[in-house]
């Protein structure tokens, strides 16, 4: 076992402390038991195929940068 420190929205944990009291757990029990749900769920479902449209064209144009926005501003008004 091991303790953390975490930050949770303040609805949530009132929520969560609601929770807890109701079914007689502890606000621990009711976090792990959300987070062990929220792992599982994860490990489960198959992760969809991504499609990525290309076009045809010359390619890049020698010089840009593309990590420089303006300069692909530039490029793109000038066509």
């Amino acid at each position: 076992m091991m303790r953390t420190t975490i930050r949770l929205d303040s609805g949530l944990l009132g929520q969560a402390k609601k929770l807890a009291a109701e079914s007689h757990q502890t606000l621990t029990a009711i976090i792990e038991d959300a987070l062990r749900e929220r792992l599982a769920r994860r490990k489960s479902r198959p992760r969809a195929a991504v499609r990525v449209t290309t076009f045809r064209g010359d390619g890049l144009v020698a010089g840009v940068d593309l990590d420089d926005t303006a300069a692909l501003e530039e490029v793109m008004e000038e066509r």
